[in-house]
């Protein structure tokens, strides 16, 4: 009975959409301001697409286009993406339904989205930065958006921060954002990615480890700016580790220049490769020469590999790490202070060696 009904609501649709319209124009080359945009989402079959168009407004019967999808072969064949579409057209016809499977079905257009890159490594200020240079924001209004809008996320629940909150949180990756996206919307996407990427199993990671997860980002970001070599950072990370868990006071002290180079970035807006011993004596709570344990949030925005070495370190007995100087990007490895002294040398000489090539 109701297969019944639904049929024949269906026809009766059909025969009324034969009968009452007439496509006024058709489609070739559609000027850019008589275009009307739409996004079919990945994986959307007939019904769904159907649903989109009569939630545009550009069909009146949803169910009378699925019917005629079916019977023309044009199940499976529609294509993801955003599709230009002239918005002068009437498409309530079987011209018009024709028109709008042969466009849906067509590949999408490439040159709608705007495709940014966010590295990894990368503070919220870049990222920023990043974004107005790509025309889809504005600095001040965006700012304002990332500072005071509240997003309803698992891992931002224990955050208290009232500035930078979402700093680390910004999934650095490949995006394409439409051009017309809202500040809420760039965010969102971005806070998406990270909620997809954080699997259910680093929570209890997290637990185990007695580490929330603004830790283990916190972390996770300095471990990011440190290494260089994808092999270093679960070695790196396991000296935080044995740091923080040290009982001697100076060892409780990370000594990271990456968060002195943040601080610096913060003040002058440039990342300084050669820390002094006079910034180091900055008086910041995110000065890690200065201040034991974990600054109070994180550095940068880490990728998936610095996250996954914060929670699965490596074990071993190495407090201090200093950079080769050599070119490899790789670093030297201690265990105790005199040690570290004597890497540090090897260091110099490198560096010498490098200037005189």
């Amino acid at each position: 009975m109701f297969i019944a009904i639904t049929i024949g609501c269906g026809y009766a649709t059909y025969s009324y959409i034969v009968e009452n319209y007439s496509v006024s124009s058709t489609i070739n080359e559609i000027p850019l301001e008589d275009q009307l945009l739409i996004e079919i989402p990945r994986g959307s079959g007939t019904a769904a697409i159907a649903n989109i168009l009569k939630n545009e407004g550009i069909i009146k019967y949803p169910l009378a286009f699925r019917i005629y999808s079916k019977i023309n072969g044009y199940d499976g064949v529609y294509r993801s993406g955003v599709h230009a579409i002239d918005k002068n057209v009437n498409y309530n016809s079987l011209k018009g339904y024709d028109m709008l499977m042969e466009t849906i079905s067509s590949n999408p257009l490439s040159y709608i989205g705007v495709r940014v890159t966010i590295p990894e490594g990368y503070n919220n200020a870049q990222i920023i930065e990043t974004l107005e240079k790509a025309n889809l924001i504005e600095k001040e209004s965006f700012t304002s958006t990332l500072d005071n809008t509240q997003f309803d996320f698992e891992f931002l629940k224990d955050i208290n921060r009232k500035q930078n909150k979402l700093e680390g949180y910004l999934f650095p990756d490949i995006y394409e954002f439409d051009p017309g996206s809202g500040d809420k919307d760039i965010i969102l996407k971005m806070l998406r990615n990270f909620n997809q990427k954080f699997k259910p199993e680093f929570y209890r990671r997290s637990e185990e480890l007695n580490m929330s997860i603004d830790d283990i980002i916190i972390l996770a970001s300095i471990i990011e700016r440190e290494a260089m070599i994808p092999e270093e950072r679960p070695i790196i990370a396991g000296i935080f580790y044995n740091r923080l868990r040290s009982k001697d006071p100076t060892l409780r002290k990370l000594q990271s220049c990456a968060t002195i180079q943040y601080i610096l970035y913060k003040r002058e807006g440039i990342i300084k490769e050669v820390i002094t011993l006079e910034d180091e004596k900055i008086d910041d709570p995110y000065n890690t020469y200065l201040y034991e344990g974990l600054p109070p949030g994180p550095i940068c925005n880490p990728g998936l590999a610095s996250i996954e070495a914060a929670l699965y370190p490596a074990e071993h007995d190495y407090l201090y790490f200093v950079s080769r100087e050599d070119g490899t990007g790789g670093h030297y490895f201690s265990r105790t202070y005199s040690e570290h002294l004597g890497a540090q040398l090897k260091a110099q000489l490198n560096r010498q060696v490098k200037k005189s090539d």
